[in-house]
């Protein structure tokens, strides 16, 4: 069963990414901001995947992955954001996002990131 780390600091889009994945997992943990994400992927070496809001308090999203990706490099971390313009993306991917979701997205979208990237 795969082991998901929602990093999101609204929580209504955690519970609709949490709703979404239900299908996929119940395996799923929590991170209201890119501190507490860093702090939980560090403490979970069993985490098979990150989806980390781009704009979060504490430790915004970009940096909480890099910190990551610098113990878990192989660690897939999909930038789920509001940011939906083209250069956002490659903005992201030039950080070392492993992929982009923009919101809005459907249940279609976030399973296809997810299952791309695994």
């Amino acid at each position: 069963m795969l082991k998901i780390l929602i990093a999101e600091d609204d929580e209504v889009n955690r519970n609709f990414l949490s709703h979404l994945l239900r299908a996929l997992t119940k395996n799923i943990l929590f991170a209201c901001s890119g501190l507490e994400a860093v702090n939980m992927s560090e403490a979970s070496s069993d985490l098979d995947m990150v989806l980390m809001d781009v704009n979060m308090p504490v430790m915004d999203g970009v940096e909480a992955m890099k910190v990551i990706k610098k113990y878990r490099p192989k660690l897939p971390i999909i930038a789920v954001t509001a940011y939906g313009l083209s250069y956002d993306k490659v903005n992201l991917l030039q950080a070392g996002f492993n992929d982009y979701l923009p919101k809005p997205y459907t249940r279609e979208q976030l399973l296809d990131k997810i299952l791309k990237n695994l």
